[in-house]
């Protein structure tokens, strides 16, 4: 059984790994012109795009859900569903952290 404690650390360790990718794949975004420059338009632009994307869900969904689907599948029910709540728990917070900035910088 896992104690309360190591939840806690999987779910913060989780959902802190998860927005520090989601701010990698943001600033590659945001700079990719200045990293790859302004190339000819091609089917290559779309198709890195689309694999960003099915990258990103993948990595996204293991980091969140991995270990929960682990835990419900060994029959630690309650602990999976805790340790899911606490992940989606620190993305909401870091999330409206980061609308709190953007509001400040914005508008003060």
């Amino acid at each position: 059984m896992n104690n309360k404690n190591s939840i806690l650390k999987y779910s913060l360790a989780n959902g802190l790994l998860t927005c520090f990718y989601v701010i990698l794949v943001a600033l590659l975004i945001s700079n990719a012109q200045y990293i790859f420059g302004k190339g000819p338009d091609s089917a290559l632009i779309p198709m890195a795009m689309l694999l960003l994307f099915v990258f990103s869900a993948l990595l996204c969904s293991l980091l969140v859900l991995g270990r929960p689907i682990m835990w419900y599948l060994d029959g630690q029910k309650k602990e999976a569903l805790v340790l899911l709540g606490y992940t989606t728990l620190t993305l909401f917070v870091v999330m409206i952290f980061v609308f709190v900035v953007l509001y400040f910088v914005n508008f003060m």
